[in-house]
C-alpha cells in the first residue's frame, strides 16, 4: 500500500491546488455522495447537481478550508447540508412558499448493492421494517450502521449532542425490535434456515 497516500496528505495537496489530489477525491466520493443523496431524494438530476456544486464550493474555498484525515465524513457532512438546501427550495418552489422540510432517509432493497440480482426476503423485510422507523431513527442507524460513523460525526452532521445520538441509536434499535413483531422473527428465522 506504498503507492496510497493518507487522506490527510491528500487532502492538504488539494487545499494547495493539486489537480491530482481533486481528481482523487472526486474519483473516490462521488459515487458515494451519490448513492447518500439517494437515501433522501429520488430526484438524480439534483443529486448530481448538488455533488457538481460541492466541489464547486470546495475549489473555491479550498484555500480556507481546514485539514482533515476523514474525506468522507467531511464531504458526507457538506454536501448533506447542501442538499437540505437544495431540497427545501425545490419544495418551496413546488409548494408554492417556504414550507418546512424534514430530510428523510429511506432506506430502499432495490439501490442497496446494485449489482445484486435479487434481494433475499430476510434483507427486504428488514429493509421495510427500517422504513417503520421514524427519519430521526432512520438516519442516525444509517450513519452509524452503514457509514460506521462513530458518534463525534454523527453528533455533527445531525447537530446533536453525544448523550443525544447514543439516547436516539438505542431508542431506535429499541423500536425496531418492537417492528420486527414475533411473526416477522419466526419468518426470519424460517428464511433463514431455508437457506442453509
Amino acid at each position: 500500500m506504498s503507492g496510497l497516500k493518507p487522506e490527510s496528505k491528500i487532502w492538504d495537496n488539494f487545499r494547495q491546488g493539486d489537480k491530482l489530489a481533486l481528481s482523487q477525491i472526486y474519483n473516490h466520493h462521488a459515487d458515494l455522495l451519490f448513492g447518500y443523496g439517494m437515501k433522501f431524494s429520488t430526484d438524480r438530476d439534483l443529486i448530481k447537481d448538488t455533488i457538481q456544486d460541492l466541489f464547486i464550493d470546495l475549489i473555491h474555498t479550498r484555500a480556507n478550508l481546514g485539514p482533515t484525515n476523514n474525506i468522507r465524513f467531511y464531504l458526507m457532512r457538506s454536501f448533506r447540508r447542501k442538499l437540505v438546501q437544495n431540497l427545501k427550495q425545490k419544495n418551496a418552489v413546488e409548494n408554492g412558499g417556504m414550507l418546512s422540510f424534514e430530510p428523510v432517509i429511506v432506506f430502499s432493497c432495490e439501490e442497496e448493492l446494485i449489482g445484486r440480482e435479487s434481494r433475499s426476503e430476510r434483507d427486504k423485510l428488514l429493509y421495510r421494517s427500517l422504513n417503520e422507523l421514524n427519519p430521526r431513527q432512520r438516519e442516525i442507524l444509517y450513519y452509524r450502521f452503514s457509514c460506521n460513523l462513530e458518534y463525534p460525526e454523527i453528533c455533527e452532521i445531525m447537530s446533536l449532542k453525544y448523550d443525544s445520538a447514543r439516547k436516539l441509536v438505542f431508542r431506535a434499535l429499541e423500536s425496531l425490535k418492537c417492528i420486527l413483531s414475533e411473526t416477522n422473527i419466526l419468518q426470519l428465522l424460517f428464511i433463514t434456515f431455508l437457506r442453509r
